[in-house]
Order: C-alpha cells, then sequence, then structure tokens
C-alpha cells in the first residue's frame, strides 16, 4: 500500500475552473511542494473530491449488485446479471480512498493539529469514518490501524475494530466542531466545497452518520440499540435545507491526472453517466410504475428513467421538425430475462446510432413465430418493411435511433435507452454547451438536435453527490420504529421520508429548468398536481397497512444509486423473508436465468447467508499478491473464490458467527 502525499498538485492543473479559484495556491512554494507546506484549506477540497470519486464507483457497482442498473461492460454485468462476480471490480474503490484520499486526511488532521484548526481535524474524523466505513462495507478486513502509515505491508484489522474506530471518529468529530478554533488558524469555509464552513451542518452530518452506521447492526440483538438512533437522527438533518451534498459542475474541461475522468462533475456519474453501458434494471423501473402493485406511476420516473427521441421528422434544413419521447423500459436480469437468453450473452443490449440518411436493414429470420413478432413489433412502431421470404427489411428514416446490426434480436434495443450524460469534457461536440447535459450519438445528430438520452436525476454531470440526505433519516427512523412495533410513527416518518426525497428532487428540477431543462426536459420540475396525486395514491401504504417492505421499498427508490441500497438488502437478507417477521422485503430480487456464480455464491437456497453476494474479494494484487502474509493470517479464505458470500462483521448476528467465517 503506497502512500501518496502530493496528491493535491492536482489542483494546479484546473486553471479554468472557477469554482476552485480560490484553491489554486496550493502550496508555499508551488515549484518545490512537500508535505508540510500544502495548506490544510487547500488540502480540504481535494479530499472532498477523491473521496466523492471513491464513493461514486462504489455507490455505482453496488447500484448493480442491489438492481438499480444493469450493465453491458463485462466485470460490472458480473454484478447485474451473472452474479458471478469478478475481481476486475475490487480496486478501484480501495485505490482511490488508500492512495489518493486516507493519507492526505491523516496529514490534514495532524497539520490541523499543530495550528489549531479543530474544525479542519473535525472535518479529517468525517471522511476516516466515511472511507474506512465503505471499506469495511465492501471489503470486510481491511489494514486500518496500520494503513496511511506508511508501512509497505500493514496488517489488516477486523470488521468490528474497524467499526469502532470509525465510530469513534466521529464522537471526536462532533467535539472539536464544538470547539472555537485558536486565533490565527484559518476558517473552515476557506477550505470547504460541502457545507461551505457551515459548522452546524457538519455536526448534523456526524450524528447523521451515527445513526447510519448504528442501523448496521440490526442483526446482532446485543448491540443493536434502537432508542440510541432515534436520539442520534434527533440530532442529525431535519429537514432538506440539511441535506449533506457535493455540488457538481459542467464547466471545465479538465480531466483528473490520476484517473482521467472531469475534474468538476459529479461522482456517480463519472461511472454510472459517463459511458453508454448503462440501462435502468426492470427491478427498480417497475417500482417507479407499479410500486405496491399500484399500476401508479411515479411522478419521480421520468426524471430517473431517461428517454430518447423517436418518430423523428427532419425539416428541410435536416432540424428535427416533430418527434415523441422514446421512455426507457427495464433490462430485465432477474425474472425470464426473455431479450438477453435469446441474444444468448447476458451482455448483449446493443447501443443505437444514429440514421444521417435514409437508411434500410435486411433481416432474415428463419423462425416463423419469431419473424411474425418482428413484424408486429415494428408494425406497431409505424416503421415501413417488406417482407420477402424469411427476409424482413425495415427502413429507417433519416434522424431515426437505430441499431447498426443485421441480427434481428437487436433491432428493438432502442427500447433500452442509455442511462448516458454529457459534460462538456466528455462529449466530444464542441459545439455542444455547457447549458446542455443531453446525449447524442455524434456530431450530426447534435446538429440535427436528435437527444439519445436525457440520463438521470442523480447521475447528470451537474447532480448533487448525496453525503447524507434527511430523506434517508426519515426513512431509517421509520425503519426503528417499525422494528420497535410502533407502525404509527414508523407511518409518519416513512410519509415524510417519501416527501422529503420529492421536495429535494422539485427543489434541484426548479434550480436546473431554466438552465438545463431548456434542452432536457427530464430536468424541469414534476407537476405538482402529480405529485398530490401519487401522495394520495394506493403506491403508498397508510397508517393502518404499513409493512417493512413499504418501507425499504420507498427508500431504495430515494436512495438509487448509493451502497446504502445494497447495505440495507444485506441486513435483510434480500428477499429470503427470514429476518423476524417482517416477511420478504425485496420480492423479485433473486438469482435470475443467466446465473452462473455457482464458485463464488456457494450457499444452497436463499436463506443460506451464501447464497447472496454479501462482500467483495480484495484488490488481488494489492492484498493478495502483495500482502498476503498479513492477509491470509486474518482471513484465510480471503483469495477464496467463494469470498463474495462471506459475511462482513455487521452481517453477523454475533461475534461467534463472524469469527467462524474466519476460521
Amino acid at each position: 500500500m503506497k502512500k501518496l502525499k502530493y496528491i493535491i498538485l492536482g489542483c494546479t492543473l484546473i486553471v479554468a475552473v472557477t469554482s476552485c479559484k480560490k484553491w489554486m495556491d496550493v502550496n508555499v512554494d508551488p515549484d518545490n511542494p512537500n508535505n508540510q507546506s500544502v495548506l490544510i484549506e487547500n488540502r480540504l477540497p481535494w479530499i472532498q473530491h477523491f473521496y466523492m470519486y471513491s464513493a461514486g464507483v462504489t455507490n455505482f457497482r453496488t447500484a448493480c449488485q442491489a438492481g438499480v442498473y444493469y450493465a453491458i461492460a463485462a466485470a460490472q454485468n458480473t454484478f447485474s446479471t451473472t452474479w458471478q462476480a469478478s475481481n476486475a471490480n475490487s480496486t478501484t474503490p480501495y485505490q482511490t480512498w488508500f492512495v489518493a484520499t486516507s493519507s492526505n486526511v491523516e496529514d490534514m488532521y495532524n497539520t490541523a493539529k499543530k495550528q489549531g484548526a479543530y474544525h479542519y481535524m473535525a472535518a479529517a474524523d468525517v471522511f476516516h469514518a466515511l472511507g474506512y466505513m465503505q471499506m469495511l462495507d465492501l471489503y470486510g478486513e481491511m489494514p486500518y490501524k496500520e494503513a496511511a502509515t506508511g508501512n509497505p505491508s500493514p496488517k489488516p484489522d477486523n470488521g468490528k475494530t474497524i467499526y469502532y474506530g470509525c465510530m469513534a471518529k466521529l464522537n471526536e468529530a462532533i467535539a472539536l466542531f464544538s470547539k472555537a478554533q485558536e486565533a490565527g488558524a484559518p476558517g473552515l469555509a476557506a477550505g470547504d466545497m460541502i457545507n461551505k464552513g457551515n459548522v452546524d451542518k457538519w455536526i448534523k452530518l456526524c450524528w447523521g452518520l451515527k445513526a447510519r452506521y448504528m442501523l448496521k447492526l440490526s442483526k446482532k440483538s446485543d448491540l443493536y440499540n434502537p432508542d440510541s438512533i432515534l436520539i442520534c437522527l434527533s440530532k442529525g438533518p431535519q429537514s432538506i435545507a440539511d441535506n449533506v451534498v457535493e455540488p457538481g459542475l459542467n464547466n471545465s474541461t479538465v480531466t483528473d491526472y490520476l484517473i482521467g475522468d472531469p475534474v468538476v462533475t459529479n461522482g456517480n456519474f463519472n461511472y454510472a453517466g459517463y459511458g453508454n453501458n448503462q440501462r435502468i434494471s426492470q427491478f427498480y423501473y417497475n417500482l417507479l410504475v407499479n410500486m405496491r402493485g399500484s399500476n401508479v406511476v411515479d411522478p419521480r420516473m421520468t426524471k430517473i428513467v431517461p428517454a430518447a427521441m423517436s418518430n423523428v421528422k427532419l425539416d428541410g434544413n435536416g432540424k428535427v421538425q416533430s418527434f415523441t419521447w422514446n421512455r426507457s423500459v427495464g433490462v430485465d436480469s432477474y425474472g425470464p430475462a426473455t431479450r438477453l437468453i435469446k441474444a444468448g450473452s447476458p451482455t448483449s443490449i446493443v447501443t443505437p446510432t444514429y440514421a444521417a440518411t435514409t437508411t434500410t436493414i435486411k433481416y432474415t429470420i428463419t423462425n416463423a413465430t419469431d419473424r411474425a413478432d418482428f413484424i408486429a413489433a415494428i408494425a406497431a412502431k409505424n416503421k415501413t418493411y417488406t417482407v420477402s421470404g424469411n427476409d424482413v427489411t425495415v427502413t429507417y428514416p433519416a434522424g431515426s435511433m437505430y441499431v447498426n446490426s443485421t441480427n434481428y434480436v437487436f433491432a428493438g434495443d432502442t427500447t433500452y435507452v442509455s442511462m448516458r450524460s454529457n459534460s462538456i469534457a466528455t462529449s466530444g461536440i464542441a459545439a455542444q454547451p455547457q447549458t446542455d447535459v443531453n446525449w447524442y450519438v455524434n456530431a450530426t445528430a447534435y446538429a440535427a438536435g436528435v437527444v439519445g438520452s436525457t440520463g438521470s436525476f442523480q447521475i447528470h454531470p451537474v447532480s448533487d453527490f448525496e453525503i447524507l440526505t434527511y430523506h434517508e433519516m426519515c426513512f431509517i427512523e421509520a425503519e426503528v420504529y417499525m422494528r420497535k412495533n410502533d407502525p404509527g410513527k414508523a407511518y409518519a416518518a416513512y410519509r415524510r421520508g417519501v416527501e422529503a426525497h420529492l421536495n429535494w428532487m422539485q427543489s434541484k428540477l426548479t434550480e436546473w429548468q431554466g438552465t438545463y431543462g431548456t434542452t432536457n426536459p427530464d430536468m424541469r420540475p414534476m407537476s405538482a398536481t402529480d405529485i398530490a396525486t401519487y401522495l394520495g395514491s394506493p403506491a403508498l401504504a397508510n397508517a393502518g397497512n404499513i409493512t417493512m417492505q413499504d418501507i425499504m421499498l420507498q427508500k431504495y427508490v430515494a436512495m438509487g444509486c448509493s451502497i446504502e441500497n445494497w447495505n440495507d438488502m444485506r441486513r435483510f437478507n434480500f428477499s429470503a423473508g427470514n429476518v423476524g417477521t417482517f416477511g420478504t422485503i425485496y420480492p423479485g430480487y433473486d438469482r435470475g436465468p443467466l446465473f452462473t456464480g455457482t464458485a463464488q455464491l456457494t450457499g444452497s437456497g436463499k436463506t443460506d447467508p451464501r447464497y447472496w453476494m454479501r462482500r467483495w474479494a480484495l484488490p488481488p494484487v494489492y492484498e493478495i499478491q502483495y500482502n498476503s502474509i498479513n492477509t491470509l493470517a486474518l482471513n484465510p479464505h480471503a483469495g477464496d473464490p467463494n469470498i463474495w458470500s462471506m459475511p462482513v462483521w455487521w452481517d453477523c448476528a454475533t461475534d461467534a458467527e463472524y469469527q467462524g467465517y474466519l476460521k
């Protein structure tokens, strides 16, 4: 494990980035930087940036595991579809935390301590807790006490040690934020991109994180303390004004000098919304259009599920004259998965291209039933076609989005719209302004005005990166009261959670509408009537019939691209239905027909813990190859193929159960 002391030098690269201007003067001597010369107010924004990057890739990949997204890319497809979990997923969160972030957290803390800058010490504590708890959630055991010390072969610590170490850091942070800084210490606002120096919001963040982390212990009868969680919630965020987020921007073409992604964009965008590999899953989609079997469309659906232009007609100048929106449907990985099975590949969804001129494609379909179904499908879309024996020739007019393949199975993949948005650093289209974050297939499509995807609320480049939100606090409160057998209070908190998320989205959409909403209808506010109708519909439980499933599925929708959904699913054993008397919490989530992960997930049935993905394998080079003696001394199974199904410490009911896995 290598310490990287000079990561802050990257700030000198972003001369064009207005938002970082005040942090340009990074070192006392910019020509001879050293660890002691970095100002703490210049180090903090880069800690915040690289934590967001590490958390962003974690959020995206665990969202694939939790069924939020389907991925074409082979590595992430093992999470979303085959469950043949791949080590190719393991390294980036680890690398961006340890190499780019944690050593700087340690150094900022020590430097701030010398200056009496207690609020910077506290901020370091918060990011220590955020980062190491994420490592625990992912990997179970991890170098902790000896991490960021310069030791190239640090010993790992068990999950319990990491957990309580992080909680101690949050307690210290609360105390430090409550102290007045020493005279001459830099003010927190000078380096704080997240809370702009608002100490009250930082303290609420600490209490909210404590509530989130204490909830992880829900399986542990000796440690789970609902009343302590409620106390933490009472001191945490109390409204959407207390949401702690890092703003995403689209005002720079500068890319990160270590990773190559845009410097100023949302961390979730950099993975989930950057390329063409992601689609909405049917599991997530169904919750947005049929929660509780209501057949009620959630007003958030059109902001979360992307759309592309369809039925385009161009005018005499080659510009869009008329069109309809093709709202994506979800890719089915858990059910029959007909489309994926028909193509013979779990990664077979194809990204459409743009017909600059009228294009014809001949599909040879020898199976009569398949041919009839195909003809019916294109006729329903008012496509022009001819039939000759087994051949069906379809005409795609100029302006169409179509799949450039003669395989008829792929022709309907325009139904699955990419989650992609564009930043000016990634579009490749020089004329596309920063106020337009739609994705266009190419410059020709952009010139015509044909949108390939409107993107998704949480993963636009300009989306806020959510660190802690009021709606999450409400759903935690609802769960706690449900566990306390107080459905009345659970219902009240559940309603507040749904309304808080709707209000949070609406506030952001209102902010966006005059800038990004001019080109992207999915970035305009929701209809107030639609919101009111939804809140009064059977898509929501009432006080007399609320269940834990209701609470957790609404939380799932609201959290979206977040590791917390996967954390919650582990706490409730996914769809096993064997936690307390709560029944099945995530119905329909299960191994699908494309499952191939028999070596990774060795449990014999849904109530067997090892039936599910419960952790990630450690990065095979860093901790298995180079640090194997220490790693295997703590967990001799760390390199086993089925490490992916081994529960982490907080996912076990007792310490004895956890230790049993480590033998």
